[in-house]
């Protein structure tokens, strides 16, 4: 959201924002064969993708000097929105973890791996930077670990939405001959493709798409997020998901980001089986209340999603909002509450295994 308002600022600068714009990290925007496909999308209006509910967001709607000083000098708020110290992280080393149990190592925000009948997901990850600029979304001091080395070899690549705290170019450049293949929303691979990845290595799909992923007894199914994309000034050009990852021993849940809509319920009720649903909790304010899921919305959430645990993420990497850095921990006590099932709550690094 933040990094939005900074384009705001350099296009209104000229020349010296088309320069910035123009560079590689932000991707193209869909064409050819792939807008074609874009077009006849039931979830697209011929102009851009939008969600099943209404997604208004206020940010975009406030006046662009009230944008501009809320950015260069905050909004009166008084709270901690990243720690004194630096947060204390697992170092654990990925490529030693065994491959014939089920687990997951979550990084923060909401990047993290998991082995999965033997196969490996890398979700969403950010190992350099959340933002084009380095004075923009820093990561809190002492959860800047891992980086595409420490990794092992990716089966699936899995990528929510374009936005910059999901999809980190320098990252997933450097990982590309490491990853076999990409799960991501329709119109997405095209950046992709213009970074350098193979067609083929790309798993593009609309909502309630499915893929085999091309092994037994996997299967991918893109469901829909309340949400928006965008890596420039183009707005909604590309789909936000979630997803629904059905292995031989689990369904896990990828939520991605998500105000609360009636997608939880639907999803809830199509798969009855969630043992994991992995749920986005921070970076949320009342500007953005239709996409992010606010505090109150979360316990509602997972009892539509009706799944056996939760983990949440999109926390305590960044502070991309106005809200204390530990406040979504307390959201997912009390949901945990509210839901009547467990939530996952590991440091950052920890291998927690799914048994």
């Amino acid at each position: 959201m933040v990094t939005a308002i900074i384009f705001s600022i350099i296009f209104a600068l000229g020349n010296a924002g088309v320069l910035f714009l123009s560079q590689k990290c932000f991707g193209r925007l869909p064409q050819g064969e792939r807008l074609e496909r874009i077009k006849q999308s039931p979830n697209y209006d011929g102009k851009q993708f939008k969600s099943l509910d209404s997604t208004v967001n206020i940010v975009y709607e406030k006046s662009k000097l009230q944008v501009w000083k809320e950015f260069l000098f905050g909004d009166g708020s008084n709270v901690q929105l990243a720690p004194d110290e630096p947060l204390q992280v697992l170092r654990t080393d990925l490529k030693s973890l065994p491959k014939d149990k089920d687990w997951l190592v979550w990084f923060g925000h909401s990047s993290y791996l998991m082995n999965l009948s033997g196969k490996t997901f890398l979700v969403d990850p950010i190992l350099y930077a959340g933002s084009p600029v380095s004075f923009v979304n820093k990561m809190f001091k002492g959860t800047d670990v891992y980086k595409p080395k420490d990794f092992p070899d990716i089966d699936y690549l899995v990528i929510s939405h374009d936005h910059w705290d999901h999809l980190d170019y320098e990252a997933v450049v450097e990982l590309e001959p490491h990853v076999g293949k990409v799960i991501l929303g329709l119109g997405v691979g095209e950046h992709f493709e213009y970074w350098g990845y193979p067609k083929e290595k790309l798993i593009e799909l609309d909502w309630w798409d499915k893929s085999s992923l091309g092994v037994e007894n996997f299967e991918v199914t893109a469901t829909p997020a309340r949400h928006f994309s965008g890596r420039d000034l183009h707005q909604n050009k590309t789909l936000w998901c979630s997803y629904a990852l059905k292995t031989p021993k689990r369904t896990v849940w990828i939520g991605g980001d998500s105000g609360y809509g009636k997608h939880f319920a639907m999803i809830g009720e199509k798969f009855t089986d969630i043992d994991l649903a992995i749920m986005e909790n921070g970076q949320y304010n009342k500007d953005w209340e239709f996409v992010h899921t606010m505090p109150e919305y979360l316990g509602k959430e997972m009892v539509e999603l009706n799944a056996k645990r939760y983990l949440t993420v999109h926390h305590s990497r960044f502070a991309l909002s106005k809200h204390d850095y530990r406040e979504p921990l307390e959201n997912a006590k009390r949901a945990a509450q509210e839901s009547g099932k467990p939530v996952l709550m590991p440091q950052m690094g920890e291998v927690v295994y799914l048994e």
